[in-house]
Parts: C-alpha cells; sequence; structure tokens
C-alpha cells in the first residue's frame, strides 16, 4: 500500500500541517465541515429571518422577535458543508521533460498532486483525481477515508507520461461528470490551444466550481539556455524533431513562449482563475506553503 512517504519527504509534509485550503466561493458536499454551502440548515453563520410557516421546526422560532412584533419567524443559518476537489494531473509527453538541473517536471507534478490531496483529507474533505494526456486516463471520484489517500497515491506512482496533451476535452469531460460545485486543481504545463482551454474553463466557471491552476515550467523551458547545435525532440510524437542552432530560434522561442503565457494568464483571470507560474526548480513545499499562506489572509 503507497505511502505518502514514497513521493514525499518529511520535512514536506511536516511543513504543510499548519497550513488549510478553504473554498473561496459557496462548494456542494456531503457531510459537514468547513467550507460555505448553498443549503440552509443549522450551523454557527446566521443568514436571515423569515415568516414562519406551518410545518417549520418550532425549535427555529426567534421567541424575542416574537415578544416584540407578536409574530413568529424563523432563523435560518448557512450550512457548513465539506469541500470537493478535483486534482486534474497532466501526464502528457511533455511533462516527461528532464531539464539540465535534472528535475522531472511528472515528479514534481506529483509532489504537487500529493501534497494537496494530503492536505484537503487531513481537513475531512472528499478529494477526487484524473490523470490525462490526449484522454483521460483515471478517473478517481471524491472520497474522504484514509484508504482512499493511498489509492490516489498509488495511482500517482504508478502513472508515466504519455501522449499528446488535449486538456479542453478533458475539461468538458470533468464539466459533465461533477454533479455538485467544488474546487477543481489543474497541474499541468498546459502545452495546448489556449483558446480552446480557456473555452472548457468558462464552463466550469459556469456550473459554479472554483478552478486553481498550477503551470509547471522547466527551467530550460523558461530560458532556452542552449548554446549549440542539438537535437530537439518531440516528447509527445514519436521521431518527430529538429537539427538546428539555438541561437537562431532563441529571441523568436522566448517571444512566443511568453505570448502563451500571457494569454493563458489573462484568460485565467477574466475567469477569475487563481493561476501559479511554477518553475521546477523552486522547492514545490515552499512554493505550495507561500500561495496557501496567501490565499488564507
Amino acid at each position: 500500500m503507497a505511502a505518502l512517504s514514497d513521493i514525499l519527504h518529511a520535512e514536506d509534509i511536516t511543513s504543510l500541517q499548519n497550513l488549510q485550503l478553504f473554498a473561496r466561493t459557496v462548494v456542494e458536499g456531503f457531510t459537514t465541515g468547513q467550507h460555505a454551502s448553498p443549503h440552509k440548515g443549522f450551523s454557527v453563520e446566521f443568514r436571515q429571518h423569515r415568516p414562519y410557516v406551518q410545518g417549520d421546526d418550532i425549535r427555529r422560532l426567534d421567541w424575542k422577535i416574537f415578544g416584540r412584533a407578536d409574530r413568529f419567524y424563523i432563523r435560518e443559518y448557512d450550512e457548513e458543508t465539506n469541500l470537493r476537489a478535483t486534482i486534474v494531473l497532466d501526464a502528457s509527453g511533455s511533462m516527461d521533460y528532464r531539464g539540465q538541473k535534472g528535475i522531472w517536471k511528472f515528479d514534481y507534478a506529483r509532489k504537487l498532486s500529493a501534497a494537496l490531496a494530503y492536505l484537503l483529507m487531513s481537513q475531512q474533505d472528499a478529494v477526487g483525481l484524473i490523470t490525462f494526456d490526449a484522454k483521460v486516463r483515471e478517473f478517481i471520484p471524491n472520497r474522504t477515508r484514509i484508504t482512499h489517500l493511498h489509492h490516489l497515491l498509488e495511482t500517482m506512482i504508478a502513472t508515466k507520461p504519455g501522449q499528446e496533451t488535449t486538456l479542453a476535452p478533458v475539461l468538458e469531460s470533468l464539466a459533465q461528470r461533477l454533479k455538485r460545485r467544488g474546487l477543481v486543481i489543474l497541474i499541468s504545463d498546459f502545452f495546448d490551444d489556449p483558446a480552446a482551454i480557456l473555452k472548457a474553463i468558462g464552463v466550469l466557471r459556469k456550473q459554479g466550481h472554483e478552478i486553481i491552476a498550477m503551470q509547471l515550467w522547466d527551467r530550460d523551458e523558461l530560458e532556452f539556455p542552449f548554446g549549440q547545435w542539438a537535437r530537439f525532440e518531440n516528447l509527445e510524437k514519436e521521431d518527430d524533431f529538429l537539427l538546428l542552432d539555438p541561437a537562431t530560434v532563441r529571441q523568436r522561442y522566448l517571444e512566443v513562449r511568453q505570448g502563451f503565457e500571457d494569454q493563458l494568464k489573462e484568460g485565467f483571470r477574466k475567469h477569475q482563475v487563481d493561476f501559479l507560474k511554477l518553475p521546477t526548480d523552486e522547492p514545490h513545499a515552499a512554493a505550495l506553503r507561500s500561495y496557501l499562506a496567501l490565499r488564507m489572509r
């Protein structure tokens, strides 16, 4: 049975213990928890009074208002619920890149996924997992049991990067699968058509889901530091490569890369999606801790 220590170091786990990830928007869960729910029930968060209707529970009558107004009013409260979070993990070929610093992009993504799953489940929230490349490869529904965490970790460990990235259809499929509003965490390099991705993001947002997008970059992809003639292989298509002098394309590559990132960033901003740019040579635990601490404030 997989353990958290199979993916994360002990110090990574310790660094997460005082952090929490709360939903910013209303979510729909299935047990009592710590996130705002659209349903009315018993809770510490008062919402409003309304006139008594025959059949209402008389324990919710406000006798102080009755004493002042000689009319019956019911106290209504916002119910709190647990969060249903779905981690969408990119397992496409581009995530198989291991740069000059020796950091494997997919391992970085897997560590982020494991840390978030542990954090959420320690809050009694329900976590699900989707892995994908050109299509959905694994879909694990949201659960809260500790044995479910082991299942998630085993899936992460067994998954290897595969084919091309096709994120938009995966998100469209997710929009059909998710029946309750919750949190969707995207962990990917997003190497796909930005317009198609943002269109699918819009569908999820209209359904009421909150979204966090974590974009992973190897330092080589950010800076294109290559200096000599080299063979550049397409990790998502076999026998697809270019032999070229990096100096002749570096400036154009950096311009296209920046335009790609800016298009995603602006689209996420319009859809009110939290967007994190995560270079893989920066410790994942520190980056996650910094984001969550800021979000909590």
